[in-house]
């Protein structure tokens, strides 16, 4: 899976508040607590399992 394509799995909210906060990567995205993505403005709890299934399937996890 490339990261383009989990993107386009999140809310346009989701995607934006991603961006907003320079995460353009699994690398830094799997660098993140939980708890750091809902701080972000438009990133809501429905859009966190859709970021650990697809964290799960290129063999990271959240921090």
């Amino acid at each position: 899976m490339e990261y383009k394509d989990f993107l386009s799995k999140l809310s346009n909210p989701a995607k934006s508040a991603l961006e907003y906060e320079g995460i353009d990567s699994f690398t830094k995205l799997a660098s993140l607590t939980e708890k750091e993505l809902l701080s972000f403005h438009g990133f809501g709890p429905k859009s966190v399992p859709i970021v650990m299934e697809c964290l799960k399937k290129v063999g990271m996890k959240l921090k």
